[in-house]
């Protein structure tokens, strides 16, 4: 009897303990199916990192806004350096108030030298011919620096097509603007007048 009874209360035992299990299981299944496919989801998907956080994105925004200032003010020096160049060229082709200044000291200069014993050619010379000298080097020197900056902007690279095309121009008045100096100051183009002529 002992046997049956046991046999009997056996299988009661289980269903009750199997529909015990079946209901846990089932009651915790579908937190357990959730977290399952949130898993999934985040491992199947290449692009998302678990171990990245919100502190990792925000570094990565910040690194990127930090990095996209620096090209924009490496552009905008360029550009100015470009339209400073071609300023320069045009202003040695043209001249300037320094150099003015300078050949009427020169000018100035020669009289005081000359005044009352100089021979005529003498006058011409310290007068005239010192004052077109330091013109001629003041926008030499203008020119100089006008190509000097043109050439560095054109070698450097990475720079937008306005940028290069407003240095080019640049150069090409800073050339023409030292040729003619120093055409002018070794008398090239214009020789001094004569005492004779």
């Amino acid at each position: 009897m002992d046997i049956k009874t046991t046999e009997k209360t056996g299988p009661a035992g289980r269903d009750e303990k199997d529909g015990g299990a079946a209901e846990t299981a089932t009651a915790g299944g579908l937190d357990g199916a959730l977290d399952g496919a949130l898993d999934g989801d985040l491992t199947d998907n290449p692009d998302t990192d678990p171990a990245d956080g919100p502190e990792d994105d925000l570094e990565d925004g910040l690194e990127d806004e930090a990095a996209a200032p620096a090209g924009k003010e490496t552009g905008v020096g360029a550009g100015a350096a470009a339209v400073v160049s071609a300023a320069l060229g045009a202003v040695a082709l043209t001249g300037t108030w320094t150099g003015k200044v300078v050949s009427e000291r020169e000018t100035l200069v020669g009289q005081i030298k000359t005044s009352g014993s100089g021979t005529p050619a003498q006058q011409i010379s310290e007068i005239y011919g010192d004052a077109w000298h330091s013109t001629a080097l003041v926008n030499g020197a203008f020119a100089l620096v006008a190509l000097i900056v043109a050439v560095a902007v054109l070698v450097l690279p990475r720079h937008p097509s306005w940028v290069r095309a407003v240095a080019t121009a640049g150069a090409v008045l800073a050339g023409l603007g030292l040729l003619l100096s120093i055409g002018t100051y070794f008398d090239l183009f214009l020789s001094l007048p004569t005492a004779g002529s």
